[in-house]
């Protein structure tokens, strides 16, 4: 694999992770209500999603899906369902006051966001349509294992350090004080981005 080859392939990636989508809404919820080290562990989370679809992809996931159809459909159904039932979350809790995530460890923990994480990429199809009909197509066949792995650990690093800098900005304390003041609307706001995504994912 030639090194413009991979830098093509990892820039192909590295814009589509920074493409606004679930993984990017929820990486700024969570570092707006429970700041950075939080918003960190989440974005490991969503790293491992997307490394799990770019591996599924390299090892045959479009082939799998041309030959079993229904499961894309059940994979999209599924994804949708779970960001619309966040989303109802969202929206039920926006009156609810801001906890220190000092107290609400059951919701705020590294390992609860880390899961968080993981099931949010999981749950969104794009990245599986993406690595499974755009990225496949940029990786030659004759490409080394150790340079599919390191395409590997650069698309974890791409989503990590990206979904990282958003939960960053969005914990900055004075983006925290406009949304203490406004979490009513903002939360409301986020609940119903993630529903229109989710509703997106099952049209489309």
């Amino acid at each position: 694999m030639s090194l413009a080859a991979f830098v093509a392939a990892v820039f192909l990636c590295l814009m589509a992770a920074v493409s606004p989508g679930p993984a990017v809404l929820m990486a700024a919820r969570v570092g707006l209500q429970h700041g950075l080290k939080t918003g960190a562990a989440l974005s490991v989370g969503i790293g491992l999603g997307a490394v799990f679809w770019a591996a599924s992809a390299l090892f045959g996931l479009a082939l799998l899906f041309e030959y079993a159809p229904f499961l894309l459909t059940v994979l999209k159904f599924g994804g949708a369902a779970f960001l619309i039932w966040t989303a109802v979350k969202m929206w039920r809790a926006a009156d609810e006051p801001l906890v220190d995530s000092d107290t609400d460890l059951a919701a705020t923990t590294p390992l609860a966001a880390l899961r968080l994480g993981i099931w949010t990429q999981l749950a969104n199809p794009k990245p599986a349509v993406f690595f499974g009909a755009v990225f496949v197509g940029t990786v030659p066949t004759d490409a080394t294992p150790l340079a599919l792995a390191l395409l590997l650990v650069c698309i974890f690093l791409g989503e990590f350090l990206w979904n990282t800098s958003v939960a960053r900005l969005f914990s900055l304390d004075r983006t925290r004080k406009i949304y203490i003041s406004l979490k009513h609307l903002i939360d409301r706001v986020f609940g119903g981005l993630l529903a229109a995504l989710g509703i997106k994912i099952a049209a489309f």
